[in-house]
């Protein structure tokens, strides 16, 4: 036989060991989990329920799912041993301490020190035009002025607008015209 014949089914053996070394390794993660259960842990199963370990067996496990109700469950049941800050957060909503975990400001305000001298406002420029765009006011009102005076002959009234649009169709209404 020719290797380049026997090359595909090679390559097929080793991708199917290398798959069930990882399933193996995993399998065996997840037992090494299930064996640091002791009482008073507490648990996720695999199907979601968060519950306090109250005894374990060989094969399973006695919870406590709330005060005072136990359930047996096998051991492959349980998906996940949580740590005890991980687990009251979860189910008693009880928070980390405030030296835990650093504390994050809702705002910028709060960054700044309370004796930190004010910073002085920088002038962008805004201050000259300002100051020009007042000089060029007055000779705009009285441009202003002359234009109203001349100007009410320049513009046309509402009235006059109306009156040409209407004089522009020629006494035909618009449905008549669509076909």
């Amino acid at each position: 036989m020719n290797i380049v014949t026997l090359l595909p089914f090679i390559v097929l053996i080793g991708a199917m060991f290398l798959m069930t070394r990882s399933a193996k390794n995993k399998q065996r993660q997840a037992a090494q989990m299930r064996d640091q259960m002791q009482p008073g842990t507490g648990v996720r199963t695999i199907g979601g329920m968060y519950a306090t370990v109250k005894e374990v067996n060989d094969d399973t496990v006695l919870l406590e799912v709330a005060p005072g109700v136990h359930a047996i469950y096998a051991k492959n049941a349980i998906g996940a041993v949580l740590e005890d800050a991980e687990y009251n957060r979860i189910v008693h909503g009880i928070e980390p301490h405030e030296s835990e975990t650093p504390v994050v400001p809702d705002d910028a305000s709060s960054l700044t020190e309370a004796g930190a001298p004010a910073e002085k406002k920088i002038d962008l420029g805004k201050g000259e035009a300002a100051e020009a765009e007042k000089a060029v006011e007055p000779a705009s009102e009285e441009k202003a002025a002359k234009d109203a005076e001349a100007g009410k002959a320049a513009e046309p009234e509402a009235k006059d607008v109306k009156d040409a649009k209407d004089a522009g169709r020629d006494g035909k209404d618009g449905d008549a015209d669509a076909k």
